[in-house]
């Protein structure tokens, strides 16, 4: 427990002014998230980071996490999209000059990865930037998800009894879900209120942001348990072991790799 704190201090301490300066900072942390979390799912799988195989899944990756103003600098009919789909024809292509040796499989789970990843971070800078409050909206989401984790660890220690899908995660109760719905909607409120006295809103009402925060809620405990999914798929209690006490980036962000695209794609943010 004592780790855990000493990390969390720290970890905070870097981050809440990064996010506070949001801009080029925040891109750049994001970048580096994605990075650590890529290298994660290859350290999963025992692969070694220095290889071809990894360099074409952190160019997949990073294509989708950098900024969408990233591709302007380029001809008009370079687009992301495109990026993306000439880095699967080249992994498909390796997969025949390495004979085999990297697998069809192996890059159907380094492309999956890399939309995961690369576009939940990407997420995470555009909710940052956008324009209507966009720090006090990141916080929403971090109230959001950090509240329905703790609820959930809280109240399913406390009460729970039923297991909620032992076969992926044995210690989550159905208990300990419904209350971090619950804890995440009352702290969502109490969030929405204290904005609303500074006069912070996000171009929807109140009410709106806290039924929100109820499916956002069930959305991140879906995340933290395909988390776990693929950890038991591949036989490891951590993703990594950059957080000591925590594990790794995945670890920390599993629930926010799934809200954040959510949180976008309601209110039509591009970044």
């Amino acid at each position: 427990m004592k780790q855990r704190v000493i990390t969390a201090v720290i970890a905070l301490i870097l981050f809440i002014p990064i996010v506070l300066a949001g801009g080029l900072w925040m891109d750049w942390l994001t970048v580096l998230f994605a990075a650590v979390g890529i290298s994660e799912i290859f350290l999963m799988k025992k692969q070694i980071l220095v290889s071809f195989d990894f360099l074409l899944a952190l160019l997949a990756t990073l294509t989708w996490t950098v900024p969408d103003s990233f591709f302007k600098v380029f001809p008009s009919n370079i687009t992301k999209l495109g990026v993306f789909y000439g880095i699967i024809m080249l992994f498909l292509t390796w997969t025949v000059l390495s004979k085999n040796k990297t697998t069809f499989d192996d890059v159907g789970v380094y492309i999956l990865a890399a939309l995961y990843i690369g576009i939940g971070f990407h997420y995470m800078a555009a909710i940052r930037a956008y324009p209507q409050n966009g720090l006090a909206l990141l916080g929403y989401v971090f109230v959001v998800v950090w509240s329905t984790d703790i609820g959930a660890y809280m109240i399913g220690r406390k009460i729970g009894k039923h297991k909620l899908w032992p076969v992926i995660s044995p210690n989550k109760t159905w208990e300990g879900s419904i209350g971090a719905v619950i804890c995440a909607l009352i702290c969502s409120a109490i969030y929405l209120a204290i904005l609303s006295s500074f006069n912070i809103t996000f171009g929807v009402s109140e009410l709106s942001m806290v039924v929100l925060a109820f499916f956002l809620s069930i959305v991140g405990q879906m995340g933290d348990l395909v988390e776990s999914a693929y950890k038991r798929f591949y036989g490891v209690k951590d993703s990594g072991k950059i957080l000591p006490g925590h594990g790794g980036i995945l670890d920390r962000f599993d629930s926010m790799l799934f809200v954040l695209p959510v949180v976008a794609a309601i209110l039509g943010i591009v970044h």
